[in-house]
């Protein structure tokens, strides 16, 4: 939804105090942190002193409107953001306790610890399905044999794809419909096990069917990871989210359980953008 200009200066008139919600400790102990953390793009600030505490072993959804830096702020979780050219950022993430954007940390090691799956579907196009899956693991030193095998069945297990694929690991990775290609890029996160998976939109590309697959799938993952997930789609935060982030104009507008913030958002900006007022 478009917001007229006048919208736009009324809700920016709705300011919060404060972007630096209490941790969540008491309800579950915390994997990651980001504490003060901004990011730019060529000089234009994406993100501005976010803190904010993620629960181990929970789905944590981060909303907002279009352009509100829920994906840079996820792609500063793995070091992602680095990758673009004229990027910054400032501020830590902690993730058991060490800053990852520490002097010295590999962000190679920090992106195995902290797995990623995007927006579109992007299987490997030239690699079976099986070799998709153990693309990562192989290039780690892992030979192919019972072991590569053993993990690349027990990835696509996790992911929900074993039983719609398994007479099909040789055909390409992308012969399989656009559902099941995500689900093959979760498995191929998996398969280098990972502490944290990070999900960018990863059902804006697919049919109703493929939707709840993939919703049903978070709820599956969080008994082994930590699971973050970018949605623009309010009911699927609602479904599938523990605790929920609200972002806007690249601030931390509420943080708290989910059912807290689309029940009682204590924030009049959050109440108008999960009723839709704005955004």
């Amino acid at each position: 939804m478009t917001l007229s200009i006048q919208k736009v200066r009324e809700v920016k008139t709705l300011e919060v105090s404060s972007g630096h919600p209490e941790p969540l400790q008491s309800r579950g102990t915390e994997k990651m942190r980001t504490v003060g953390l901004s990011a730019w793009y060529n000089g234009k600030q994406a993100i501005e002193d976010v803190s904010l505490g993620i629960v181990a072993n929970a789905v944590t959804a981060i909303i907002g409107p279009s352009g509100c830096g829920k994906s840079t702020y996820v792609r500063c979780l793995n070091r992602m953001h680095e990758l673009v050219p004229g990027s910054t950022v400032s501020g830590q993430v902690i993730l058991d306790g060490k800053d990852i954007y520490a002097k010295g940390v590999d962000p190679v090691l920090v992106r195995r610890r902290v797995g990623m799956v995007f927006q579109k579907p992007n299987p490997f196009p030239t690699m079976s399905i099986y070799d998709n899956v153990a693309a990562g693991l192989e290039l780690t030193g892992m030979k192919k044999g019972k072991n590569l095998n053993d993990v690349v069945r027990r990835s696509l297990e996790q992911a929900g794809l074993w039983d719609e694929v398994r007479d099909d690991l040789n055909k390409q990775g992308t012969s399989i419909s656009g559902g099941q290609q995500q689900r093959l890029c979760i498995a191929r996160a998996i398969a280098l096990e990972p502490e944290v998976i990070l999900m960018d939109e990863p059902c804006s590309a697919l049919d109703p069917v493929a939707t709840a697959k993939i919703e049903g799938l978070m709820s599956d993952l969080k008994a082994r990871y930590t699971v973050v997930v970018v949605t623009h789609n309010m009911q699927q935060a609602f479904r599938v989210a523990d605790y929920t982030a609200f972002l806007y104009l690249g601030k931390l507008i509420e943080y708290d359980e989910t059912a807290k913030i689309f029940e009682n958002p204590q924030q009049e900006l959050t109440e108008r953008y999960i009723t839709g007022k704005f955004g």
